[in-house]
């Protein structure tokens, strides 16, 4: 059994685009025509240039081998160009393509992914998810409305959702750390109030920031939420900065969570000894795949940290993230996304039922892509998947932050 070919398709998910512009799925297929579904989670570079760097990972580093190599194509890709270090792009290429080599291995076994990996210790993984508008709901008005925000909560709770998070704390610009705008900490704490006291104890508040503050900045927001006992503090401070993190861990009541702006265990292990954060989100698009994502938690169990996949993706990295949840004795939960889109893409293979997910049970991922599907809605646009806005913060006229949803065309 041998890789043979690989095909790349860049979809875009239908306006209001939860998970992102756009999604780089990959198909692998071996000699003997076992196909394996990976997807690469957030490039750095457009699709067309991301395409290439996965066609010169694939050639390069795995063309021809067994799908069953997995350590020996990543220390192949981790070691190209002399670095052996972390780079976002390559490594993110191999996760894909890596994701996509389990899904044939498990085909071919006819197991389940996760049955590969170690067996299951989780028979339902807890979900969680960001709190979106519904269909026709003002959208420009939902990212600054506490109490729309605290009846999407409620929606979610009534459907049995334990976790919930929300993100009221923009902007996230290129300059790096900043001290928030006190409009931006009463709004955070207006948020966090019009929520708890919407859902009670029945779910966690997960408060989502993406690395804009300095530490110092951190710690006034995040002692200004305490009062509300936010399960964590994401991302507090810029990704690159594990000691700025570990001051704000210090300072601030509310556990800090962080990963998915990581790639590989060596960035992790980096958070892990400085005492950043206890618990870790690695998105298996970019982190090194499903084996290293395994790594990672195996890692985080002597340290004493949790796992709680990340996804702002498509369904594909949602899949792997399951199969690793399922396997993992310190799970936390799973980022969800349930857009009609993603569930059409996988023919609705993956359901939350009652705020947890059951893991698949069919061999691979226990998903089919719908190609046709993909292909008919092809990204043809310049932007990339997320990106930070050039202006500072503002502080006169408040930030907003629109959820991760790309402006409509």
């Amino acid at each position: 059994m041998k890789l043979a070919d690989l095909d790349v398709i860049v979809t875009a998910p239908p306006a209001p685009g939860w998970g992102g512009r756009y999604w780089i799925l990959v198909k692998l297929t071996t000699a003997c025509g076992i196909t394996g579904w990976g997807e690469c989670y957030g490039a750095a570079v457009g699709p067309a240039a991301m395409a290439a760097v996965i066609e010169d990972v694939f050639a390069r580093h795995m063309a021809d081998e067994s799908p069953e190599n997995v350590e020996l194509m990543f220390r192949r890709a981790y070691s190209a160009g002399f670095t052996q270090r972390p780079d976002p792009t390559v490594m993110g290429a191999f996760s894909g393509l890596e994701i996509a080599c389990w899904d044939i291995l498990g085909k071919a076994r006819e197991r389940p992914v996760w049955a590969l990996l170690g067996g299951r210790v989780n028979d339902r993984i807890r979900a969680y998810s960001y709190l979106y508008p519904e269909p026709g709901e003002d959208m420009a008005a939902f990212w600054i409305d506490p109490e729309a925000n605290a009846r999407a909560a409620g929606r979610l709770v009534a459907r049995g959702y334990t976790a919930v998070k929300t993100d009221p704390a923009g902007p996230y610009t290129i300059r790096g750390g900043h001290q928030p705008a006190l409009s931006d900490i009463s709004q955070s704490m207006a948020f966090c109030e019009a929520i708890r006291e919407t859902v009670g104890d029945r779910a966690d508040i997960l408060f989502g920031t993406h690395g804009q503050f300095t530490a110092a900045g951190a710690i006034r927001l995040g002692q200004a939420i305490e009062p509300w006992q936010p399960l964590w503090f994401e991302e507090p401070v810029p990704p690159d900065d594990p000691a700025a993190m570990a001051e704000v861990a210090r300072a601030v009541r509310i556990p800090v969570a962080t990963g998915e702006r990581l790639t590989t265990r060596a960035e992790f292990a980096a958070v892990l000894r400085a005492g950043a954060a206890r618990i870790l989100q690695p998105a298996l698009g970019r982190a090194g795949g499903l084996w290293e994502g395994r790594k990672i938690a195996a890692l985080a169990e002597g340290f004493g940290a949790q796992i709680a996949p990340h996804l702002y993706a498509g369904p594909v990295e949602w899949a792997a993230n399951l199969h690793l949840a399922a396997s993992i004795p310190n799970l936390l939960m799973a980022e969800t996304i349930e857009s009609p889109f993603h569930a059409a893409l996988i023919g609705d293979a993956i359901r939350v039922e009652d705020g947890f997910i059951r893991p698949p049970e069919a061999p691979g991922l226990g998903i089919e892509v719908d190609e046709t599907l993909a292909r008919s809605h092809a990204y043809t646009g310049t932007g990339l998947h997320l990106e930070m806005q050039e202006a500072p913060c503002d502080y006169r006229h408040g930030n907003r932050f629109a959820g991760g949803a790309p402006p409509a065309p």
